[in-house]
Formats: structure tokens, C-alpha cells, sequence
């Protein structure tokens, strides 16, 4: 008899009763003390479906959340259907980090201002490498203005990447303009409805807040029918509970909060579960990024999302180490395992550094190693046929299991067969071949990676379309060229 069995391992923080607890808290939270909200849009919406107003608290009933969760789509593709990333199937996906303001020189090891040269090269380096299922706007270019930042970053994205992008706006007007430029991307606004290729980062403000900008941007963005993802923020000691249980429950308020609105303003628009939730380090007064309690907050806010059926996300993978060494490596490989275990959708947060001040194209090297020996853990252990090591013991000559046909037909199924990054060669040959560190690898291989780069295919009157659009935003804030292109 054949049985095919994939035997998975799953992390899982909360209990089942716990995460009912989780999700029964946070809907209380909803009604007392309630949500602020700054936008008039979004309180009108909110008191049209039954929530009640009280100044700029707006306490919302459990029946209103409840009837937006049941239009929310379960499950959601990339633009061209057959997704490179599919929100809400059980695949664990990677993206780079976003919005770092520095990069580190590969070189110099300092630390400067990110540049569009810069982003073009992580860009180029995230879309050679498999393990980036998507794109991000990696850096804040400082040679552009930022009145135009955001829309910029994705601009540069688009024109050479094919990947999917998670992206978003830090500007009250840039939402728009960015949906816009989506638009000629996808061929119009219907074609970028139906085949979505950007998801927006939207924020609230912990706790329990949403800012005229944020709740604007949920209702723009469902409208548009362009997915949103909810990234809440709780601040486990500052700006949310101390307890990682009190913050996950604040984090399902404030998500569960915004679902409303969004849903309100279009029933059925596509929506993540997201989230970048961390602690608060009471010696210094940081935010660790690359603390096991966030990769924990993290896992345990994807849980409750995906108890109630959503497509889910989680910020992990970026260090507080300033450079790339073993504490990068340490805090990287540990939020990597936790957010496939822990079965995230999309995990953002490869290549940061600096408490996610800084991008490193060398670190999204070294990361996309990380990601593949998660994955292959994710994966598990496969058994096929009829029994487990009977019948290869049966076939065995000798001791040779080099030489069966199963090791030769199997070995790369079984085993993640890292690049040259990381070294499994003797001492001897190590040092013959220039006896380098984990680092100066990387930076052969990023260099490679840009070397062997080709732009994509874009139509070009697309690309034509996308260059004039951006061209006229940019002499209006005074920028005569177009850096990066």
C-alpha cells in the first residue's frame, strides 16, 4: 500500500481558547474605550453601518466588524494570476525591507544616505534572487524630493522589476498619484483591479487611533479595489501593554478596526492581516527589531488573522547589529524560522539593519540564504511509497547509497542546496579559494547579481507612459532629471 504523507512542523503561540480571548478583547476594546478616528469619511461610514460617534471616538458593535469580515476575500493573487505571491494559500513568502534611509557601503562598511542608484541595486539584486517573492521600495532616495518619495520609489521599482511590490505612502496626497501609476502599469484601472500587482502598507496609530492619512488611505485604496495591508504597530511597554498578549490584542483592534473601514467603503476589496508589532527596550529606549519577542508578537498577531480566515503578514528578519555580522546573522535566521513556522503569508524585512534604518544589498544576499533553509524546514519531511527505508535498503549494493537511483532523483527535493555564499569546503579548499568571510562572499555575489541583471520586458509605451507621468511630477517640485533611470 503507497501512502503519501507530508509531515510539517507548525508554530503556533497562542492556544485556541487564547485566541478567541484575543479576538473577544480586542472587539470589547471597540466599543470602550473605542477608536479614534480623524477622518470625517470614515466616522460617516462607520455610523452609517451602526457605530456611535462621540466627538472623534467612534465605538464600533461587534455585528459591524463581524459583517466586514465576512466580505473580506480569503485569498488573493498577483497580477498575473498565476502569483508569485498568493495572500492567504499557506505559502510563506519574503520581501526586502522598506524605507531604510541608509545603505550600507559594501566597501567602507559606513553607513550614508540612500540614493534611487541605491535602490536600483537592491532592486536588481532582490529580483535575481528566487527567495524575494515580491519587491519593496527598499530605501528613501535622498536625491529626490520628498514630495514626490513615494510615488518615485515605486516608479524605479516598476521599471526594473517584474515582481509583485509591497509599498505605500507617507504622504496625505500620494496615495492616489501611486494608484495611478499602478494603473498605466496594469493597462487601466479595471485591469489593475482584477490583477492587482502592489499592496499598500496602511498604519494606524497606536493606540487604537487612525489619522485622517491612514483611514483616507484604506478607503482610497478599497475603492480602488487595490490591497490594503493593515501594518499596526503596538508598541509592547509604550505605546501598547507590556505583555506580548496585551499588544496582540490591541494589534487585533486596531486591525479589526480598519477592516471595518475598508470594507465599508468596498465591500470585497482585498485586505491583509499585517502588522509590524515590537517591544520597547526599557535599557535604551529602542525598538528592537531583532528581538525574539517581536519575531513572538509577530507569530502570535498572524495567528489571530488567520484563525478568522485572512491573508496575514509580519515584519521579520531585519537587525539592530549596524553591520553585517554574527548578531545580524543570529537575529536574522531566528525571526526567519519563526515567521515560516509560523505560516505568515509575506514576511517583510531582509537586507535591514539598524533598526530598520539602514538596507544592505549584501545582508538580502546572505538573507536569501536564510530564507531558503527556513522554507526547507517549512517544508518538512515527505514520505512516499510504501514504506519509509525499506525498499531503498532493498536496492542497496554494498553500502553505495551515492550510487541509487533514488539518491540521484531525490537529493535536491530533499536537501536546500545553498549558493556559494555560504562555505562547505574543506580548510584547504577555503583558503585556496582566497580563504573569504560570509560578507566579502556576499559582495561577489551581489556584484555578480547586478552584473547578470537584465531589465524586464515592459511595453514601451507603457514605460513611455510611466517616464512622462513621472517627469512632470518632478519639474513641478523642481527635479530636472530622473535619477536611477
Amino acid at each position: 500500500m503507497t501512502t503519501d504523507v507530508t509531515m510539517r512542523p507548525r508554530l503556533e503561540l497562542l492556544q485556541p481558547d487564547a485566541v478567541d480571548r484575543v479576538v473577544g478583547e480586542a472587539l470589547q476594546l471597540l466599543v470602550e474605550p473605542g477608536v479614534k478616528v480623524a477622518s470625517q469619511d470614515a466616522a460617516d461610514l462607520l455610523a452609517g453601518a451602526g457605530a456611535q460617534l462621540a466627538g472623534s471616538t467612534v465605538r464600533i458593535p461587534e455585528r459591524v466588524v463581524r459583517d466586514a469580515l465576512a466580505t473580506v476575500p480569503r485569498t488573493f493573487d498577483d497580477r498575473e494570476g498565476h502569483a508569485a505571491v498568493r495572500y492567504g494559500a499557506g505559502a510563506v513568502h519574503f520581501d526586502p525591507g522598506s524605507c531604510g534611509v541608509k545603505v550600507l557601503d559594501p566597501e567602507t562598511l559606513d553607513r550614508r544616505p540612500s540614493t534611487a542608484d541605491d535602490l536600483v541595486r537592491i532592486v536588481k539584486v532582490a529580483e535575481m534572487l528566487p527567495a524575494y517573492a515580491a519587491q519593496s521600495p527598499a530605501v528613501i532616495c535622498s536625491d529626490v524630493p520628498a514630495e514626490i518619495g513615494d510615488l518615485y520609489r515605486l516608479f524605479l521599482v516598476l521599471l526594473h522589476s517584474n515582481k509583485p511590490v509591497v509599498t505605500g505612502s507617507f504622504q496625505a496626497s500620494g496615495t492616489k498619484a501611486m494608484i495611478g501609476l499602478l494603473a498605466v502599469d496594469a493597462g487601466g484601472p479595471e485591469a489593475l483591479a482584477s490583477r492587482p500587482r502592489a499592496v499598500f502598507d496602511v498604519c494606524p496609530s497606536p493606540p487604537l487611533s487612525w489619522t485622517e492619512f491612514g483611514a483616507s488611505n484604506l478607503i482610497d485604496l478599497a475603492r480602488a479595489r487595490v490591497p490594503a495591508e493593515i501594518v499596526s504597530m503596538p508598541l509592547a511597554g509604550g505605546a501598547a501593554p507590556v505583555t506580548l498578549v496585551g499588544s496582540i490584542v490591541q494589534h487585533a483592534a486596531e486591525c479589526l478596526s480598519g477592516i471595518a473601514i475598508h470594507q465599508l467603503a468596498e465591500p470585497g476589496a482585498p485586505i491583509v492581516w499585517g502588522g509590524a508589532p515590537a517591544i520597547l527596550d526599557m535599557r535604551t529606549g529602542s525598538t528592537p527589531m531583532g528581538a525574539v519577542e517581536t519575531a513572538m508578537l509577530n507569530a502570535g498577531c498572524a495567528q489571530v488573522g488567520r484563525s478568522l480566515g485572512l491573508p496575514t503578514h509580519g515584519y521579520l528578519g531585519g537587525s539592530d547589529a549596524k553591520i553585517v555580522d554574527a548578531q545580524s546573522g543570529l537575529e536574522t535566521g531566528i525571526a526567519a524560522v519563526i515567521g515560516v513556522l509560523a505560516g505568515i503569508d509575506l514576511v517583510s524585512g531582509a537586507g535591514m539593519l539598524d533598526l530598520l534604518l539602514c538596507q544592505s544589498a549584501e545582508k538580502l544576499v546572505i538573507d536569501a540564504e536564510v530564507i531558503g533553509m527556513a522554507q526547507r524546514l517549512g517544508r518538512g519531511v515527505e514520505a512516499s511509497g510504501s514504506t519509509l527505508a525499506l525498499s531503498t535498503f532493498a536496492e542497496l549494493v554494498g553500502g553505495d547509497f551515492l550510487g541509487l537511483d533514488e539518491t540521484r532523483r531525490l537529493f535536491r527535493r530533499e536537501q536546500f542546496l545553498p549558493s556559494p555564499v555560504i562555505d562547505r569546503q574543506s580548510d584547504e579548499a577555503w583558503r585556496q579559494a582566497g580563504g573569504l568571510d560570509t560578507f566579502a562572499r556576499a559582495r561577489q555575489r551581489a556584484a555578480q547579481l547586478v552584473d547578470d541583471y537584465r531589465v524586464p520586458t515592459i511595453d514601451p509605451a507603457v514605460r513611455s507612459d510611466l517616464v512622462e507621468r513621472v517627469r512632470g511630477l518632478a519639474e513641478d517640485v523642481g527635479l530636472a532629471t530622473l535619477p536611477g533611470t
